[in-house]
């Protein structure tokens, strides 16, 4: 998915600095698109906090929205990325993939795409006909310096459900209580969806290096003891070998994601991560000159198959200020 805001802010984050205490962080609306737009809520980034472990961007969609322009089926034409993975997990619906590297690909509930734009990828992701209104949530990751120009790939999986007391888990990045994903992660990463009965709880054992965020879909659970409003997302720092989860009086359905802190700044302005200013505007250049002005299929983002001229999304305006650092809280 692009980050289709029209005035997207440009963050730097320090992955090196960590709080030291449960966060409760606040979704925020985003109009996706024009006056016509489809909403999301963002929990990543945030003034709060902009990485757990690798992960940088957090933007779930459908389910409780009104009936607004929000249900109108997902219609994303190609649109560049680099530096970073795309990580998209439905919970209802079904999404058509398609990528510069050639990939076509369907997603449905309980699979996860993970693209890997490396050094620059372009893709479209479209609902297709008569299916539900895609509900779930689209995620990225920072690629390590030592990762971010390699060759983009995409790969698909689908997760064997696990029992772990009362829960259920689908890990989809990482390993967790004994399942492993073989999807590719440059750095040390989990992402689990965790269903959990209503009145039910479950003691997770995990890696105490790694940072943790509990993203809720539906219910209302604690975290390590924490009340975790739904569509919020609750963070832990390093440290932990164990967390603690509770579902309240309806049934839980959350993503458990962490990580090893990055330790890296990175630059992430619209589709792009980089590590400077000037890299992002290299990047917007290139877009805009190959692709959205222009068919240079062996362009730095390649092409997509079947689409036409013209239909590419361009490229916000930057603003009019050097993209300067913004640290994590200490």
């Amino acid at each position: 998915m692009s980050n289709l805001e029209a005035e997207p802010a440009e963050l730097v984050c320090d992955g090196a600095e960590q709080a030291r205490r449960i966060e409760v962080l606040e979704p925020r609306d985003v109009p996706l698109g024009g006056p016509r737009a489809s909403h999301v809520r963002r929990t990543l980034p945030q003034r709060a906090r902009s990485l757990i472990g690798a992960w940088c961007f957090a933007d779930s969609y459908g389910g409780t929205f009104a009936e607004t322009a929000s249900d109108r089926p997902m219609d994303i034409p190609p649109h560049p990325h680099t530096g970073l993975q795309t990580v998209s997990w439905l919970y209802e619906g079904e999404i058509e993939h398609r990528d510069s590297v050639g990939s076509r690909e369907l997603i449905r509930p309980g699979q996860v795409n993970l693209m890997t734009a490396g050094a620059g990828i372009q893709h479209s992701e479209e609902s297709t006909p008569g299916s539900a209104r895609p509900h779930g949530v689209q995620l990225w990751t920072a690629l390590p310096d030592s990762a971010r120009q390699h060759a983009p790939f995409f790969e698909h999986h689908v997760p064997e459900p696990i029992a772990v007391g009362d829960a259920t888990l689908r890990v989809f990045v990482g390993a967790l209580h004994g399942s492993t994903s073989p999807i590719t992660a440059f750095t040390p990463l989990l992402g689990a969806q965790l269903d959990l009965p209503a009145g039910a709880r479950v003691e997770l054992i995990v890696d105490p290096a790694f940072e943790h965020g509990l993203l809720v879909d539906a219910g209302s659970p604690t975290f390590e003891g924490v009340a975790i409003p739904r569509h919020h997302l609750g963070y832990a720092p390093t440290g932990a070998a164990t967390l603690t989860i509770g579902a309240g009086d309806e049934p839980l359905r959350a993503l458990l994601l962490g990580g090893v802190p990055l330790g890296e700044r990175i630059v992430m302005w619209w589709n792009f991560i980089g590590r400077s200013h000037d890299e992002i505007v290299a990047y917007r250049e290139r877009w805009q000159a190959e692709v959205v002005g222009g068919a240079d299929k062996a362009g730095l983002f390649g092409w997509i198959d079947g689409w036409d001229d013209g239909t590419a999304l361009p490229a916000p305006e930057l603003p009019n200020v050097r993209l300067r650092p913004r640290d994590q809280p200490s």
